[in-house]
């Protein structure tokens, strides 16, 4: 049989899954658009709390530590208690941080809350993503996991929009407050959301077979897939943020961009990221979760020259457009691969935590940019990093597994003794 086409996976959604779907969506779009919030407005904290920007650059250290935590904690309690109640909770509380935050009387009290920010948006994006997944058909998984990744770049976008038209006018506080919105919004329509079929046939395979989830997560075989998805997740995330976080200060110090340059070239690439990520997510169903993923990064590795080395500005933004296309298009499967290669009993917590601990190892990727351009060329911090990640990436998909197309939660059927 034939992999369904885009327009055949996109269509037939009933209403839970498409609301299961847009609550994912909403929650992985405002993690973007937190997190750049934060890079955007560095140095107007610094100068309201009489610090530098190196120091104000700790807040989103601090907040990628605590994702690993967080995704672990609500993982955990996710595959014991279901995913719907857990998520719940988990947005409120993010959603209260983030209101907080823009009400910080001092720069420690921030620092505190953007850890306990963190902490809930570790829960946000494994726990989204599971629930979403398990209600979508196994046919149909490729568009819909290219889809929801790409709420990343569509926070990327709207928080570079924010920034230029409330910081100007109501400062970096406010932008904290209406970053909640998006949130509350997947709150209501979780509410809306029954809980997981294929965590409930789980619970049933756990009565059968009473291995529950500790059990399956300290197998040997486990326990190797999961410390390789936590490297395959460091090189994604080393690829994402070598080819996003540096390139603002790359187009304004070797370009001489202005602040309105750079976001229509952001804005460029992102809508690049939002087409690729949804096109190769669909294209999995094809050609598979691997092969997809890694002939994105192997076309990436000539366009990754064209973006760091091109002359003119106009080159460096089609290369960036291109280059997004590319790596966000290898994104776009990871949602699916990841659930399809987690064990059912542990899906709360085995995708979020691999994934988190893989961002949060790439957090040094823009020390390390950063450092490559003052030794080096801006051109330079840009290849150096990219093009080793995009070999190393295709490589670990090429090597790895897959299960393109697991039906989840199946219950064995019991034993005639």
């Amino acid at each position: 049989m034939a992999a369904p086409g885009l327009l055949e996976q996109a269509r037939g959604l009933t209403r839970e899954q498409r609301n299961a779907f847009l609550a994912a969506w909403l929650g992985w779009a405002m993690d973007a658009f937190d997190f750049f919030l934060v890079v955007f407005v560095l140095s107007d904290i610094a100068k309201e709390f009489g610090r530098s920007t190196t120091e104000v650059a700790f807040l989103t250290t601090v907040t990628l530590i605590a994702r690993p935590v967080g995704a672990f904690i609500f993982g955990i309690w996710a595959d014991k208690k279901g995913r719907r109640i857990p998520l719940m909770v988990d947005v409120l509380f993010y959603s209260a941080m983030e209101v907080l935050s823009g009400l910080a009387p001092t720069f420690t009290v921030l620092v505190v809350l953007r850890f306990l920010f963190g902490l809930g948006m570790g829960g946000e994006w494994g726990l989204g993503a599971s629930l979403a997944l398990e209600k979508i058909p196994p046919e149909k998984r490729g568009f819909w996991s290219g889809l929801l990744q790409q709420g990343y770049p569509v926070g990327y976008l709207l928080a570079t929009l924010a920034n230029f038209v409330v910081t100007p006018y109501l400062g970096w506080r406010w932008l904290f407050v209406l970053g909640a919105i998006p949130a509350l919004i997947a709150f209501l329509i979780r509410t809306r959301v029954g809980e997981s079929e294929a965590w409930e046939r789980t619970q049933e395979k756990v009565e059968l077979t009473k291995v529950g989830p500790r059990q399956v997560f300290l197998q040997p075989a486990v326990l190797r897939r999961f410390a390789y998805l936590i490297v395959l997740m460091t090189l994604f995330n080393f690829m994402s943020h070598g080819t996003q976080d540096f390139v603002p200060t790359f187009l304004k110090e070797d370009f001489a961009a202005s602040t309105g340059t750079v976001t229509v070239v952001a804005i460029i690439y992102n809508i690049g990221a939002i087409v690729g990520g949804a096109y190769f997510g669909a294209l999995s169903e094809r050609f598979g979760r691997r092969r997809t993923a890694a002939g994105c990064a192997i076309l990436a590795i000539p366009v990754a020259f064209l973006f760091a080395f091109s002359p003119a500005l106009g080159l460096v933004t089609l290369g960036a457009f291109l280059l997004q296309v590319l790596v966000q298009g290898g994104w776009g499967v990871v949602p699916a691969h990841l659930a399809e290669l987690s064990p059912d009993e542990v899906r709360g917590f085995y995708p979020g935590v691999t994934y988190q601990l893989g961002n949060a190892i790439a957090s040094f990727n823009l020390p390390l940019q950063t450092a490559l351009a003052a030794a080096y060329s801006g051109s330079v911090a840009l290849a150096a990093v990219i093009v080793p990640v995009l070999v190393l990436t295709a490589a670990a998909l090429l090597l790895g597994p897959e299960a393109r197309g697991k039906v989840f939660g199946e219950v064995p059927s019991a034993r005639v003794h």
